[in-house]
């Protein structure tokens, strides 16, 4: 029995770290990318910004097709933006990371606090009478939303890290956070610019202010969780 431990051992060593890290550094079940996902996509989606200001106005301007058109920059804009962060967030040692998703969690909170002071006041962009071409909002809606300095700050702190942390796990589970991310944010945004192109009657303040807040509620939560998964062991 005793011939067979350094074989048992050096088998341990050789274990994929996808089953060690079920237990160790504070790995994340698949529901929590999910969650994440899902709770980040709707607030960055429903958020007062100018990204949302201009799928309003696209809305009113060029009709459904030009807001809609508005919601999906950021599937463009993204891109070199998620390539960037993410090369720039693997390149650190792993003690780093875990500050990194110290600060990336307090950004969390932050985005929190902000959409419940935001849900409080927050008014949806008023409505205009120019008439536009569809084409030209999603030209207006990358240019914007390129020089948002939100997705970077989100992506460098919050997006990059979860997202790599996800892809150590298996692809799915960077996935999992990565497909609600965008269905809410763009399908939030779409929504909005369906109400406002028709001129709904359901898309009232009080509704807006309601779903903002529980949205910042439910960040506040998921940015403590954050900075604690971050140094759990």
């Amino acid at each position: 029995m005793l011939s067979l431990l350094p074989q048992a051992q050096a088998m341990q060593r050789q274990m994929p770290g996808r089953l060690q890290g079920c237990t160790l550094y504070g790995s994340r079940p698949m529901w929590a990318y999910i969650s994440l996902g899902l709770g980040m996509g709707l607030n960055a989606g429903i958020s007062p910004g100018p990204l949302l200001a201009l799928v309003v106005a696209a809305s009113l301007r060029s009709g459904l097709a030009g807001g809609l058109l508005v919601a999906l920059a950021p599937l463009v804009t993204d891109v070199p933006i998620i390539v960037l962060t993410a090369l720039l967030v693997g390149s650190l040692p792993p003690e780093a990371t875990r500050w990194v998703g110290t600060l990336g969690g307090l950004v969390i909170v932050w985005m929190g606090i902000e959409a419940i002071r935001s849900g409080r006041r927050a008014t949806l962009p008023g409505e205009g009478d120019v008439q536009g071409e569809p084409r030209k909002e999603l030209l207006r809606g990358i240019v914007v939303n390129g020089l948002n300095p939100h997705p970077y700050l989100f992506w460098t702190t919050v997006g990059s890290p979860t997202l790599l942390k996800g892809w150590r796990e298996s692809p799915l589970h960077a996935l999992a956070f990565l497909v609600p991310f965008y269905v809410l944010l763009v399908g939030s945004k779409a929504v909005i610019a369906w109400l406002v192109s028709r001129q709904a009657g359901g898309l009232t303040e009080v509704w807006y202010h309601r779903v903002l807040m529980g949205s910042g509620v439910l960040l506040v939560g998921m940015g403590i969780w954050f900075v604690w998964q971050s140094w759990a062991v």
